[in-house]
């Protein structure tokens, strides 16, 4: 795996406004690809975050490191900033810290606040780690192995697309250990490193799943606060994964919010 802090990304598109995308825990940049070939009149950058997809490992987790991370792949033209859960705090600390580089900013299914229920993430990654690799000839053999503890296809089969086959066998591209002892980061809310940082002031679309508990009311205050100019959309039938989940309602919501 990469041995730096370079952030591997993927383009669609070569003419039109950027539109950046960032995913969240246990994602990579191509699962926004069905959304990316949506926007044929932009141009769109995929993102794998640190510990994920083909960018670097790191030592420690640090959401506001992976926000100046980010920042230095935007380049110098203000994009449209996209980003789903994890990746959701990593686009909104981006704007907050780096305002010049993002025009306007969609959050996915996530808050400004801190996170208990980080529990069934914490048992995602014990499963994973449970696999012995050098025992597996084939993918559905992992798959069979997860079963028990990741019951629903649909969820064991996002986990398993971080299992990558090689020349030696089998390994995983994301970094287990680091996410599974630092989760505590991810369900945080860096506030004392914002001290004194001015609210973001372009326009921000805040995309809720209506069968979530990522965007409640109680947390508007601290969004509100942080994004003044926020509108906040729920999308039904959709949980916290909201634009795999409803991938039609979420792209039309998007476009309108672009145009």
């Amino acid at each position: 795996m990469p041995d730096d802090t370079t952030l591997h990304t993927t383009s669609f598109g070569d003419h039109g406004s950027p539109v950046v995308f960032c995913h969240g825990l246990f994602g990579q940049g191509r699962n926004w690809t069905q959304i990316a070939k949506a926007l044929p009149d932009h141009r769109v950058l995929l993102v794998d975050l640190p510990n994920h997809g083909r960018s670097a490992w790191t030592e420690d987790l640090d959401l506001t490191e992976d926000a100046h991370r980010l920042a230095d792949v935007l380049g110098p033209e203000p994009v449209t900033l996209v980003g789903h859960s994890m990746g959701g705090k990593v686009a909104m600390l981006t704007a907050l810290l780096h305002p010049e580089r993002v025009s306007r900013l969609c959050v996915v299914d996530v808050s400004p606040v801190s996170y208990r229920h980080t529990s069934e993430f914490a048992a995602y990654i014990a499963a994973m780690q449970a696999i012995d690799l050098t025992l597996l000839e084939r993918r559905d053999d992992a798959d069979r192995q997860l079963r028990e503890a990741v019951p629903n296809p649909t969820v064991r089969g996002f986990l398993l697309q971080n299992l990558r086959r090689e020349d030696d066998g089998w390994r995983w591209q994301i970094n287990l250990a680091t996410l599974g002892e630092q989760l505590a980061e991810i369900g945080g809310w860096p506030e004392e490193g914002l001290a004194g940082v001015a609210p973001y002031d372009g326009p921000v679309l805040w995309i809720a799943g209506a069968d979530s508990a990522y965007v409640l009311d109680e947390y508007a205050p601290a969004m509100e606060s942080l994004f003044p100019r926020v509108r906040r959309v729920t999308i039904k039938n959709a949980g916290h994964w909201v634009h795999s989940e409803q991938p039609e309602t979420f792209i039309a919501v998007l476009k309108r919010f672009l145009t």
